[in-house]
């Protein structure tokens, strides 16, 4: 299934900016079929689409995202995404 990972972050752009590369690192090492991913151009946020076997699998990989476990995201969707 196609997932797609939308996420705000909350106000704190130095913290922000300082977990960014583990961020990157993390989700590049996944090595996840038909991976997506990057900031917003505002760098509010970013939107990560790959593919994986469940929902319940998508969830673990955002859980352990690096912005997450810092405390740093504001609002987060994990999505089923339905190309046409």
């Amino acid at each position: 299934m196609r997932c797609a990972y939308i996420y705000f972050m909350k106000d704190n752009p130095e913290r922000v900016a300082a977990v960014a590369p583990e961020h990157a690192l993390y989700w590049h090492g996944l090595d996840l079929r038909e991976y997506l991913g990057g900031p917003f151009a505002d760098r509010s946020g970013g939107l990560i689409s790959f593919e994986t076997d469940s929902h319940d699998d998508a969830a673990q990989l955002v859980v352990r995202d690096p912005f997450v476990g810092e405390g740093l995201v504001e609002r987060s969707w994990l999505k089923e995404w339905k190309v046409e």
